[in-house]
């Protein structure tokens, strides 16, 4: 098994780093959860391009866990494949090739079997 497929599964095991955040951190949670609200509802976008954005910035970042989560997110609220593909190339210019190499199986990944999947 290559690196890359144990990273992919690491994300879909009992393991969820996000509600051990909420247990250890309940009040920070609490606060991080009303900031994450307030984002998600401001205006300006509709939901999938938050959602698209949001696949750029976490590529940008080099995280292939944000990724397959919000691609997931972003197939949920609309999004093509192709626009979920096109959110993590198009940090490639600004972040450079192993961001994108990282992230990319990720937003598969996630676009076709992550939360909400129906395919």
């Amino acid at each position: 098994m290559m690196l890359k497929d144990m990273r992919l599964r690491d994300f879909m095991t009992d393991t969820n780093p996000y509600e051990i955040f909420i247990s250890e951190c309940p009040d920070i949670a609490r606060a991080f959860n009303g900031l994450v609200d307030a984002q998600r509802n401001a205006p300006g976008m509709d939901n999938k391009t938050k959602q698209l954005v949001n696949i750029a910035l976490q590529t940008a970042t080099r995280n292939p866990r944000g990724v397959y989560f919000h691609a997931a997110m972003a197939r949920n609220a609309g999004a093509s494949k192709e626009e979920v593909k096109g959110a993590v190339v198009m940090a490639l210019h600004l972040v450079g090739l192993a961001a994108v190499l990282d992230c990319l199986p990720s937003s598969l990944e996630g676009y076709e079997k992550g939360p909400g999947s129906s395919l």
